[in-house]
C-alpha cells in the first residue's frame, strides 16, 4: 500500500527554553544545556582603557622647524650581499612561509632586534624578492633598536609634514596613531586614492622600510594594512603597454600632502617638491621591472596628452587597487613588525577600528634615484621557468566562463 498522504500525528514534548541575558533579546538556548565557554557578540571587540599609556613617549608631535631640502646621498644596496637561499637569517627560523606566489612572506622564530650583519643582509635580499615580510612579537625591537636597523640599510629618512616622536631626537620616525579621538576620516579619502608608496616624490625615494604596532585593536577589530606587488602590477600589463610605459616618465608631488598639513594648521618642515620618476623601474637586486607608480603622489605622465595620461593613470589606479592575486592582508598584533620594500610595493591602510587606539612606528632609508634597465627582467616569467610553470596568457579576446 502506498504512503498515505496525509501521516499520522503523535503529541511530542517540546523543550523549554531559557534567556541568556548577555544576549540580545531574540537570543534563547534550551533549559539545562550547556552555555557558551566563550563571550562572543558579532562585530563587537573590547575597547581598551586609553587613560594610562606605556608609550606616551612615542605618541604624535608637529615640532614647528624647517629643514633644507634633502642632498642626494650614497646609496648601497645591502640585499646584493645577501645569500640567495636567505640560509643566514632562516637558520634560527622556526617557521617561514609565504601568503601568496606574488606577495608576503611570515617568518617566525626570527628576532629583529638581534640579527647579524649577515642576517641583515639576507633579510634585505628576501624583502627585495618578496615585497614585504612579516614577523610577530618583536617585542625586544624598541624604537632605538628600530632606527638602528633601519639605519643599516641606508640614510634614514625624515618626513617633511606628518607627525614625529614627542621624544626629542627622533624626526627620522614616522608616528601613525589613533585613538578615540580622533576625527573619522573614511569621507575624506576615496579607498583608490589611500594606495600608496612612502615619498616617492623625494629625489631618492625609500627602499627597506619597518613599521612596528606598538598598539593596535584587538583580533577582528580592524585596522589591517594591504600591500600590492609592482612586480605583479608590471606582469600584469600586456607586451606592447609594457614597452610603452618603459619609456615614460611620471611625476610625483608632495604638494597635496603639504597642503593638508597647512589646511590642518600644522608645520611643513622642509619645502615641498615635484620630481619626475621612471614609470617602469629596475630593482638593483634581484634585475626584476616593476611598476613605479602610485594613486596618492602621482600627478601626470610627462609628454603625452592630458587626456592621455589621465586614460594611463585610471588603468594603473585599477590595476593596482583591485587585482587580488598581486594583495596581500596583514592582520596585525601587538608588537608585530612588517618590513617591506617602498621601490616595489604600494600599501594602503584599512579603516573601521573606532574607537580602539591604533599606535605604530615606522623607519624607512633612502634608496637609490629610481632608473630603469631594459636589459632587466620580467619576477612572472623568470619564476614560471624556475619552477615549471605555464606561460601566461594574456589575450583577454577569448570567450571563457568565469570560475571562483
Amino acid at each position: 500500500m502506498a504512503p498515505a498522504l496525509v501521516e499520522s500525528i503523535h503529541p511530542i514534548s517540546l523543550p523549554t527554553y531559557k534567556k541568556l541575558s548577555s544576549f540580545k533579546d531574540d537570543c534563547w538556548f534550551k533549559h539545562g544545556e550547556a552555555q557558551q565557554s566563550v563571550d562572543y557578540e558579532p562585530g563587537r571587540t573590547v575597547v581598551e582603557s586609553q587613560d594610562f599609556y606605556e608609550h606616551e613617549e612615542l605618541r604624535p608631535s608637529f615640532p614647528n622647524v624647517h629643514w633644507d631640502p634633502l642632498a642626494e646621498v650614497p646609496y648601497h644596496d645591502k640585499g646584493l650581499q645577501g645569500d640567495p637561499h636567505f640560509r643566514n637569517l632562516l637558520a634560527s627560523a622556526t617557521d617561514v612561509f609565504d601568503y601568496t606566489p606574488k606577495i608576503g612572506t611570515e617568518i617566525h622564530g626570527v628576532n629583529l632586534a638581534r640579527l647579524t650583519d649577515a642576517q641583515k643582509n639576507d633579510l634585505a635580499r628576501l624583502i627585495s624578492t618578496r615585497g614585504v615580510v612579516f614577523f610577530r612579537n618583536q617585542s625586544d625591537l624598541d624604537i632605538d633598536s628600530q632606527r638602528e636597523l633601519g639605519a643599516y640599510f641606508g640614510k634614514l629618512h625624515k618626513h617633511a609634514t606628518t607627525a614625529v616622536p614627542r621624544r626629542a631626537g627622533l624626526e627620522d620616525v614616522h608616528v601613525v596613531y589613533t585613538d578615540r579621538n580622533s576625527k573619522d576620516q573614511r569621507a575624506v579619502f576615496s579607498p583608490t586614492f589611500l594606495w600608496h608608496s612612502d615619498v616617492t616624490y623625494e629625489v631618492q625615494p625609500p627602499s627597506y622600510t619597518s613599521l612596528k604596532l606598538l598598539t593596535g585593536p584587538p583580533r577582528g577589530g580592524g585596522g589591517d594594512t594591504l600591500w600590492a606587488s609592482q612586480y605583479g602590477a608590471y606582469d600584469l600589463l600586456s607586451a606592447p603597454m609594457q614597452k610603452y610605459l618603459e619609456g615614460l616618465s611620471a611625476l610625483h608631488s608632495a604638494q597635496m600632502q603639504a597642503e593638508g598639513s597647512i589646511a590642518a594648521g600644522r608645520p611643513v618642515r622642509r619645502d615641498p617638491i615635484v620630481t619626475k620618476h621612471p614609470l617602469i623601474r629596475t630593482h638593483p637586486v634581484t634585475g626584476w621591472k616593476s611598476l613605479f607608480f602610485n594613486p596618492g603622489f602621482v600627478t601626470g605622465i610627462v609628454g603625452i596628452p592630458k587626456a592621455e595620461s589621465d586614460a594611463i593613470i585610471h588603468y594603473l589606479n585599477e590595476i593596482i587597487t583591485t587585482t587580488q592575486e598581486i594583495h596581500v592582508r596583514y592582520q596585525w598584533r601587538k608588537d608585530d613588525v612588517a618590513f617591506w620594500d617602498n621601490r616595489i610595493c604600494n600599501h594602503s591602510a584599512s579603516y573601521g577600528f573606532a574607537p580602539h587606539r591604533r599606535h605604530a612606528v615606522r623607519v624607512a632609508c633612502h634608496a637609490e634615484r629610481p632608473v630603469f634597465d631594459p636589459t632587466g627582467k620580467s619576477q612572472e616569467e623568470e619564476l614560471n621557468a624556475r619552477y615549471s610553470l605555464p606561460i601566461v596568457d594574456k589575450d583577454g579576446v577569448r570567450q571563457s566562463n568565469y570560475n571562483d
